[in-house]
């Protein structure tokens, strides 16, 4: 609990500062008290107070209010995070960032546009529609999901295979540090950098323990001028990782490939259902379906959707997917958003049960092992297989970046920190496979502490990092070196 004295002085200095968009106001501060990780269905995170900044200089002043009296702060975004990356467990300030939303330039000339951290991915790339540009960092929770929320969580994206990840579509961000310093962080407009250490790389991915993003400059692209997605089955997982690598391989320049077990599938057809109230035509034998994306001109197009279906039937055994409306209704799931309404898979999906992911990486070798083991865990934790899909983030080659996902009963406590159990046991196997804990949640409140088991001796220099940039230990305390479900290896 903080000190009510203390509180009722920061209070004080931030309203002088930002008058009524500070708020001490409970109806107000349970907006930011959780986001869509797995919790009991009672359980809030309150801030003790939430502030609304518009401006760079006004989160300059909120931070040297919450340094003077050594206040936690959590930035707070869209709240569309998985892994509690936003909860305020200590309490202290939430700092609400969707009113840093404008664009502050647009340079065409040279494809990069510069904004307040706050806009969101959908509102961004509606208003560069109208220059015949776009953002191609395109999480499925774009609508919400910020330029800001993207930096500090280091999220999927629907076309990374061509693009990459956040940082490789970002030049520098302005940061406001601990001290409560706006500084501008990586390498103006130039595309890459071979001067200083990456400070950069350091910020993509650090969940708002290190400071405050408010502007980012970016890399854009002309829209494409057409797309076609596509749809194959495969007898096996791996049958579609060695199918991508071989198009890869053969100089196709394919948009976008997610790879699905049979039973995600399902997830990803919940609008389908609705609609012609039937299961989709897949055949009994395939037990992965790989989705493909090609964009640009035309002919191009067409041509690297032919060669792709060469390659699938004629080098894999694969098949096409039959029904185009069931492709089309995944697609609408992962990138256009354009549902029947009430009839998607959030919320309809989660009436009962909550999603919930163990998001580790892994080598390409050990994706079909992985699976079978996801199997029996989630089974020994009594949890309600979803299934899985693979993501490809890296450009122009294949990475798996998996969601092993389940729904999560957040009826009870006890079958939430099953949830977490699960998460764990996936955890360590990642790690003895020789991958990665996390790629696309981060490490939130759930896998602080026990990431040490991944990262070994540069662990303790983590923790120094953190203390250069926040020497008061103000910014979202019990991230990344702590949790309140997984404990310390």
């Amino acid at each position: 609990m903080m000190d009510e004295q203390t509180l009722n002085q920061a209070f004080g200095q931030l309203q002088r500062v930002l008058g009524e968009r500070a708020t001490r106001d409970k109806t107000h501060r349970l907006g930011y008290s959780r986001d869509w990780s797995p919790r009991h269905r009672s359980h809030v995170d309150l801030p003790d107070i939430a502030v609304v900044p518009k401006t760079t200089d006004e989160v300059v002043e909120i931070v040297k209010i919450a340094y003077q009296h050594r206040l936690p702060i959590v930035p707070f975004a869209g709240g569309t995070g998985m892994g509690g990356g936003a909860a305020a467990w200590k309490g202290g300030i939430a700092i609400e960032t969707k009113s840093l939303n404008r664009i502050l330039e647009l340079d065409e000339n040279n494809m990069m546009v510069t904004v307040q951290a706050g806009i969101t991915i959908w509102d961004l790339n509606e208003q560069l529609a109208h220059h015949g540009l776009w953002f191609p960092h395109q999480p499925e929770s774009k609508r919400a999901c910020t330029i800001g929320a993207s930096i500090g969580c280091d999220n999927d994206s629907t076309f990374g295979l061509r693009y990459g990840k956040i940082l490789d579509v970002l030049s520098n961000v302005v940061l406001v540090t601990g001290e409560g310093k706006a500084v501008r962080i990586g390498r103006r407009k130039a595309s890459f950098t071979s001067t200083g250490y990456k400070l950069l790389d350091l910020i993509v991915g650090s969940e708002g323990t290190l400071g405050v993003v408010t502007e980012a400059t970016l890399r854009v692209f002309p829209l494409p001028a057409t797309r076609l997605v596509r749809g194959f089955v495969c007898r096996s997982l791996e049958d579609g990782i060695r199918a991508l690598e071989r198009m890869l391989g053969s100089g196709l320049g394919v948009e976008s490939a997610h790879l699905n077990c049979r039973r995600r599938l399902h997830f990803y057809t919940h609008a389908y259902r609705e609609k012609y109230q039937r299961e989709p035509d897949i055949p009994d034998w395939a037990e992965a379906i790989l989705f493909l994306s090609f964009a640009g001109d035309p002919e191009v197009v067409d041509f690297g959707l032919g060669k792709a279906t060469r390659i699938l039937v004629g080098e894999f055994a694969a098949e096409g997917v039959k029904e185009q409306e069931m492709v089309d209704g995944w697609w609408a799931s992962k990138h256009t958003l354009h549902f029947l309404p009430f009839r998607q898979k959030w919320p309809d999906s989660q009436r009962q049960k909550k999603f919930g992911a163990a998001d580790i990486g892994l080598p390409l070798g050990r994706v079909q092992e992985a699976y079978q083991r996801f199997l029996d865990i989630a089974s020994r934790w009594g949890q309600d297989i979803l299934g899985m899909t693979v993501y490809n983030e890296s450009p122009n080659k294949p990475t798996a970046s998996i969601s092993f996902a389940v729904f999560v009963d957040d009826s009870t406590e006890e079958s939430v920190a099953n949830f977490y159990r699960y998460v764990k046991e996936m955890s360590a196997m990642a790690v003895e496979m020789e991958g990665t804990m996390s790629s696309y949640i981060g490490d939130g409140d759930r896998l602080g502490g026990f990431n040490e088991l991944e990262h070994g001796e540069s662990y303790s220099y983590m923790k120094r990092i953190k203390e250069v940039f926040d020497p008061g230990g103000i910014f979202n305390p019990g991230k990344k070196f702590e949790s309140r479900w997984i404990p310390r290896v």
